[in-house]
């Protein structure tokens, strides 16, 4: 049984996903740049605005774990999951993460961001 409240879990699985988000972006960024689309702008503009707030989250996200002593750690991978040491408030408590799941979430969450930016305009 975990002792972290929801919110607080959720915002430190954020420091997990968000930065694996940020990695796919930046790859996806580069391969419409070297791609041969006649029109890259909207593709590399909408990765660049998705990018940016991914890092506005993440950053918030860290403040928020840095003031009330939150901590994620990875602390061991292999090829089906992913071991992170949670630190909250003085506590240690070891998550293990289905590294499908993993790419499952990242995948969604770019999914969301997109879907965000295009029901804005």
């Amino acid at each position: 049984m975990t002792r972290i409240p929801e919110e607080d879990r959720n915002i430190m699985e954020k420091a997990i996903y968000l930065p694996m988000v940020l990695i796919i972006l930046n790859r996806d960024l580069s391969v419409v740049e070297k791609s041969p689309f006649k029109l890259k702008k909207p593709y590399l503009g909408l990765i660049e605005e998705t990018m940016k707030e991914v890092q506005r989250e993440l950053a918030e996200a860290k403040q928020y774990m840095k003031k009330n002593k939150l901590q994620v750690t990875e602390t061991k991978r292999d090829d089906a999951f992913t071991m992170y040491l949670f630190l909250y408030k003085g506590y240690e408590e070891s998550h293990s993460y289905f590294n499908p799941r993993i790419r499952n979430k990242v995948q969604e969450l770019i999914e969301l961001y997109f879907l965000k930016k295009h029901s804005a305009r």
